[in-house]
């Protein structure tokens, strides 16, 4: 799988391809630094001085970086695929191989601390269900009243709940066709789309 990059991560990362292969793993160093600690707006300063740049260049270099990374790692993308993907951008042999060796060294580090940023919901674990038929009471002699009771064990992190659901066919059926066709909605190019602009 290939990474896709759009124009403006091409832009930001255009800047490395004029600077020395020891600037590109300071950058990459300071890439790594910020996905661990946080953003440190000093450290732009001090880079962009010693570079003659603006701030800003620098700093859109290392966001472009800590894209790069986060994004190949986040999809577990390939040593060969990594290499197509920032074919693209127009860089010299020695500076695909260190972001090369940069991506190998760290997208396990990586993959760990956004496990660790992602949020925890509580997910499916298991699920019980009982249908039950009433059909009769002391004051109705005909009536036939159906209904499901679900279990629904969730687990959030290390703690499990249950939760204990009771509803009729009918209502079970709308609900069902309700979960059903926002699945559906969620293969839609436009939620594609929106989901895509979410993650980034």
């Amino acid at each position: 799988m290939l990474l896709l990059l759009e124009d403006d991560h091409k832009r930001h990362l255009s800047f490395l391809i004029d600077v020395d292969v020891e600037v590109v793993q300071e950058f990459c160093r300071i890439a790594m630094e910020f996905i661990r600690k946080g953003v440190n707006p000093k450290v732009y300063q001090s880079a962009a001085q010693k570079l003659e740049v603006k701030p800003e260049v620098i700093q859109n270099g290392v966001e472009g970086l800590i894209y790069l990374l986060t994004e190949s790692a986040k999809l577990m993308i390939s040593e060969i695929d990594y290499q197509d993907s920032i074919m693209t951008l127009g860089f010299k042999e020695d500076l695909k191989q260190q972001l090369l060796q940069f991506y190998l060294e760290n997208r396990k580090e990586v993959r760990e601390i956004l496990s660790r940023m992602s949020m925890d919901l509580p997910h499916y674990h298991n699920l019980e269900w009982r249908f039950d038929v009433q059909l009769a009471s002391r004051s109705l002699r005909h009536q036939v009243t159906p209904l499901v009771t679900m279990k629904l064990h969730t687990e959030d992190s290390e703690k499990k709940e249950v939760h204990v659901l009771q509803t009729d066919p009918v209502n079970l059926l709308h609900l069902t066709q309700t979960l059903e066709g926002a699945l559906a909605e969620m293969k839609s190019t436009h939620c594609r789309r929106i989901v895509r602009n979410i993650n980034k």
